[in-house]
């Protein structure tokens, strides 16, 4: 009896230390992200009223107050969204085509093979791309559709990732049972397949938002800078968040800082806003709710 306690009394210890390190990791890993944002709420809190959402920079100079950031919320919403609505269906398809299809063969394996290589491009390289191919040789100028682009670029392979990793998990006696029925494949993979692995697909989408939300580089080759309101992606010069916080924090004065302090915090509000709308799509669609 006196072993077995003493068994019990060192696996707890175990446990208990064990414990304590994921804790410990798990503040090491927390730490970083609320000091960033303290850090930025406590310098752009100030300059965050609705001049500065609803104003651009037209006609402000590099050390006058006021100015807003109107056309650069207006630039990232639209490039934002054309990479979304170029890259989420495309990656979708292809990590359906590599679980459902694929089968190991080797155009499976090919496309695997690039769709790492592409999670490993620097954002800078796929603007090179865009500039190179789209601007120089085809002649286009730059535009927020040039940006999405190169946005698109460095979304699609997180995409395919975590929708194959979704899918993946999505258990094969479900479509197994679908089949069993004598429903069609590829209904199983619309009617089945896709909406258990629904929630798990939009935060990879979200994620993938996320990571592109915030470069500057390819928006730099591509999009260029401007200081009015350009409400047309396809037509001219087109600001972008991380270009005005880029911007503004290059500049020597402090209503500058100000500004670009401010812009990075309407950057991640507007991030966390669209994960919040994700998350509520994704609770609404999910299966689980209609049980």
């Amino acid at each position: 009896m006196t072993a077995i306690q003493h068994i019990s009394t060192r696996r707890r210890i175990k446990d208990r230390f064990v414990q304590g390190l994921v804790y410990l990791a798990f503040a090491m890993a927390v730490v970083p992200l609320v000091s960033v944002l303290w850090l930025v709420i406590s310098n752009g809190a100030a300059r965050f009223d609705m001049e500065f959402l609803t104003h651009s920079m037209r006609g402000i100079g590099a050390r006058d107050a006021g100015g807003g950031a109107y056309h650069a919320i207006i630039g990232t919403l639209e490039q934002v969204l054309l990479a979304s609505l170029i890259s989420v269906p495309i990656g979708l398809l292809t990590a359906i085509y590599l679980v459902e299809y694929g089968n190991g063969g080797r155009l499976s394996r090919s496309i695997s093979f690039f769709v790492d290589v592409m999670t490993g491009i620097p954002s800078v390289v796929s603007g090179l791309f865009i500039f190179a191919f789209w601007i120089l040789v085809l002649g286009f100028q730059f535009s927020g559709w040039a940006g999405a682009l190169a946005l698109s670029i460095l979304m699609m392979p997180t995409v395919v990732r975590s929708a194959e990793e979704m899918l993946r998990l999505v258990p094969t006696d479900l479509r197994e049972a679908s089949y069993a029925l004598g429903v069609a494949k590829w209904r199983t993979i619309m009617k089945v397949v896709l909406p258990t692995a629904l929630t798990g697909i939009i935060t990879g989408v979200m994620l993938a938002v996320a990571r592109v939300a915030g470069e500057t580089a390819p928006l730099l080759l591509t999009v260029f800078f401007t200081n009015s309101i350009n409400n047309d992606p396809f037509t001219g010069p087109q600001m972008g968040l991380p270009l005005y916080v880029f911007d503004q924090a290059a500049r020597p004065n402090d209503t500058a800082i100000d500004r670009a302090w401010t812009g990075a915090l309407t950057l991640i509000l507007i991030v966390m806003l669209l994960n919040l709308v994700a998350r509520l799509i994704a609770w609404w669609r999910s299966p689980a709710r209609g049980r």
